[in-house]
């Protein structure tokens, strides 16, 4: 009997001695011996600080509705590793894992490769033999160096780039923003989800002959009535405001809309299919009411942009402040999220991660202290027994916010089930 996908998963966290290993030689040289597969006929890769996974889910679902056979790729998972490849709205079956697995196996011939990249590559081993329109890819960490790289896209997405990862990337929004540039490609579309992106990301579009799109000159959108309105070019869309939960997530579809246009304005000519695609966007995790119990709202966020669009969200439709079950990793700005979500949070429960990137509630309840003098401030080992207090603490009438990390969402999600 051959290898689970457990046991493959598990074998794949172990082998590489750096989980984040940065680079495209290595990766790029088992992605020829496996014949550098094309994920689809047409590709749309998506960077950015935040806001990624939401483009993935659009674009997904806007195709989906005008009948695009299409597979989106996206990092990391909740609560299931075939979360990460979505076939026609489909997560991808553990046997196709096993079998690109083992594809990859025999192609590394002795080639070192991190969890992420062998992962990368399998499923992009099985989007390409899917027979697909369009194959829409998230970048996992930056751009240039990402595995999600070696496939040139046929359209790249730039959405808002922010502070994170700092120690791979670099100390300020440009030379992120250089990162991010990377995956554009010459005579290509570049959509950017901000009127105003960060110098060295036009600049790049710029050098390499690649086609700027930008918010506010190339596309628009506004908010009416509940609707929303997108303009580019000649067409004029009036669409369901999205159903992801932020003012964001206007932005985020209004983006995903331009990586259509920028394709081929044949895309953005069925308003009807489009707004049936708007309607069924589902993304869980951001901004997310827990099914069982809507006193729960839970976001993956681990920034200070992530966690500025959580307070915006908060002042406008919570009229006092909420418990907080904050758990990141210890690379994280703690501090910073903590300053920006401020008076919206009236107790923190601080709990801790696990593996060598996670940190003790305790260690994280001392930077809360530090930032925020006086603060109610408990401490847990890990996310359950804090959630478990915090609702206690809130009430039937009040709101815990689950923020700091994918691992923080999906345990609460296990706990509330």
């Amino acid at each position: 009997m051959g290898a689970s996908l457990e046991d493959w998963l598990a074998l794949l966290e172990r082998r590489h001695p750096r989980a984040i290993d940065l680079g495209l030689q290595r990766c790029g040289r088992v992605y020829q011996k496996l014949g550098s597969p094309r994920p689809a006929r047409q590709v749309i890769s998506v960077a950015g600080t935040n806001g990624k996974g939401s483009a993935v889910a659009y674009l997904s679902s806007l195709l989906d509705a005008q009948g695009f056979k299409r597979g989106s790729y996206s990092s990391p998972h909740l609560l299931k590793f075939n979360e990460r490849l979505n076939i026609n709205a489909q997560p991808v079956a553990d046997a196709d894992l096993v079998a690109a697995f083992e594809a990859v196996e025999s192609a590394r011939d002795g080639e070192s490769l991190t969890y992420f990249e062998f992962t990368t590559l399998a499923c992009v081993y099985i989007l390409a033999r899917s027979g697909l329109d369009f194959a829409i890819l998230e970048v996992g960490l930056g751009g240039r160096l990402d595995t999600v790289n070696i496939i040139d896209a046929d359209c790249a997405v730039i959405m808002p780039v922010g502070l994170d990862h700092q120690d791979f990337l670099g100390k300020d929004r440009e030379s992120i923003g250089h990162e991010k540039a990377g995956i554009m490609r010459a005579g290509k579309p570049a959509v950017c989800a901000e009127a105003v992106p960060p110098l060295t990301v036009t600049e790049h579009a710029r050098e390499l002959g690649a086609e700027l799109v930008l918010c506010g000159r190339d596309f628009d959108f506004e908010e009416k009535h509940g609707n929303l309105l997108f303009a580019m070019g000649g067409h004029h869309l009036e669409l369901p405001a999205p159903p992801l939960v932020g003012d964001h997530q206007l932005a985020n579809l209004a983006t995903a809309l331009a990586a259509l246009g920028a394709l081929s304005t044949d895309l953005l000519k069925h308003q009807r299919q489009l707004a049936e695609g708007v309607a069924a966007t589902q993304l869980p995790g951001r901004m997310q009411r827990h099914p069982g119990d809507s006193r729960l709202l839970m976001d993956v966020g681990h920034n200070p942009m992530a966690a500025r669009v959580v307070k915006e969200w908060l002042d406008k439709n919570i009229g006092c402040a909420c418990c907080c079950v904050l758990a990141m990793y210890a690379n994280k700005d703690a501090e910073a999220v903590v300053k920006t979500l401020g008076n919206s949070v009236s107790h923190w429960y601080c709990a801790g991660l696990p593996g060598p990137r996670g940190q003790s509630g305790a260690a994280l309840a001392n930077r809360v202290r530090s930032v925020i003098a006086g603060a109610g401030v408990c401490t847990f080992e890990s996310v359950p027994p804090a959630l478990e207090k915090a609702l206690e603490g809130c009430g039937e009438g009040g709101l815990v916010l689950v923020f700091g990390s994918f691992e923080t969402v999906a345990q609460a999600m296990k706990y509330a089930s």
